[in-house]
Parts: structure tokens; sequence; C-alpha cells
């Protein structure tokens, strides 16, 4: 395939909000287990930073099957990756960015660390505590619901 047909088909948004959410990821969480490793910070009302574990996946559901975890996470973000990269501009791309940075980045989380389990260290009240990442998901989600609302085309042709 040319270089000119990949540019037409691939929508680089996609891969740099990606790399932007990854890296950001990296960062809060590395910073969280050195910061939050003996405290907590409380932050206002509600809001903690608060330094938990996850080995299942959002609201710890299969807590006991990281592998399995583990293995569904890549298979998702494979078919984003599939899917994404064909995004049309605008919302659509950085809706599908959003989704892969936040996926890739949980999935790094759990296989580079031992054991195997996501950093999270956000937490509001009695819901469940969570991360940039997940933030990151929930918010491709939300855009690409609010553009498919709007009748934008998610996929280029």
């Amino acid at each position: 395939m040319s270089r000119k047909r990949l540019a037409q088909r691939v929508n680089f948004t996609v891969i740099v909000v990606a790399l932007v959410v990854i890296a950001l990821d990296a960062v809060t969480k590395a910073w969280a287990r050195h910061t939050l490793v003996m405290h907590s910070i409380h932050l206002f009302g509600a809001a903690w930073l608060r330094l938990q574990f996850n080995s299942g996946i959002s609201f710890s559901i299969n807590q006991s099957g990281p592998l399995v975890t583990s293995i569904l996470t890549a298979i998702i973000a494979a078919v984003v990756v599939v899917v994404g990269l064909r995004a049309n501009s605008g919302a659509p791309a950085v809706g599908f960015g959003l989704l892969l940075g936040g996926g890739v980045a949980n999935l790094a989380d759990r296989l580079l660390s031992t054991p195997h389990r996501v950093t999270d260290f956000i937490s509001l009240g009695s819901f469940p505590v969570f991360n940039l990442a997940d933030v990151s998901i929930t918010c491709g989600f939300v855009v690409l619901f609010i553009a498919a609302l709007r009748g934008d085309r998610l996929l280029t042709r």
C-alpha cells in the first residue's frame, strides 16, 4: 500500500490523542504509586487521591481472572485500533483516540505491574476508585455517542 493511500485511510489524530492519553496516564500512575503509598490526599468535599489496585476491569468486575481480563482487553484494543484508525476527522477521531489511549494505558499498566493489576487513585465518594485511563475511555464513549446522535459519520468508507 502506498504512503499516500495509507495516509488517506489512517486518521493520525486518533494515534496522537491515544499517545497523549497513554503518556499522561503513565505519568499520573507512577506519581500515584510513589506519592500515595503511605497516605491519601484530600482534595475537596468527597474527592480524594487514594491508591488502590484493581485486578479486574471497570468497577472491579472479574477480579479473580486477570489473565482473562488482559486477553479481553487486548482483543478490544485491537478492534478499536482497526476501527478507530478509519475514523472521520473531528469528534470521531478524538473519541476513538480517547478509547484507544485509555484501553492501551490500562492494559500496559496491568501487564507491566507485578502482580498484574491496574493502578487506580481518583476517589469520588462511594464511587469506585478510577484513573485517568478510565476517564479517557468514558469520555471517548461520550464523544462518540454525541457525534452519532448529531448524525456525524464516525468512519470513512
